[in-house]
């Protein structure tokens, strides 16, 4: 999983969301914008993190953030009840 370069800066995060408000959008293929970063932050249960190119996948939780580097295919699934935001950086 790429790194968060330090000197990147939160500029928005996204409300909490579970498995019945997430926005179907997430569970589909996206990706951030040129420069932009994105940090999901799980606060309960846990979520299947797919990254579409190169492909992986990881299981994130409290303890594993997930890291979209800028343009990243990406795609998240939950796995059970799960209570997550996600950050973005510039």
């Amino acid at each position: 999983m790429p790194a968060l370069p330090p000197e990147a800066t939160l500029y928005k995060e996204t409300p909490v969301f579970d498995a019945a408000t997430m926005p179907a959008g997430l569970r589909r293929r996206h990706s951030t914008k040129e420069g932009i970063w994105g940090v999901i932050r799980v606060l309960e249960g846990r979520l299947l993190y797919r990254v579409l190119e190169p492909p992986s996948e990881t299981v994130l939780d409290r303890d594993h953030t997930g890291i979209a580097a800028p343009q990243q295919a990406h795609e998240v699934e939950p796995l059970g009840p799960v209570r997550f935001r996600i950050e973005f950086y510039r």
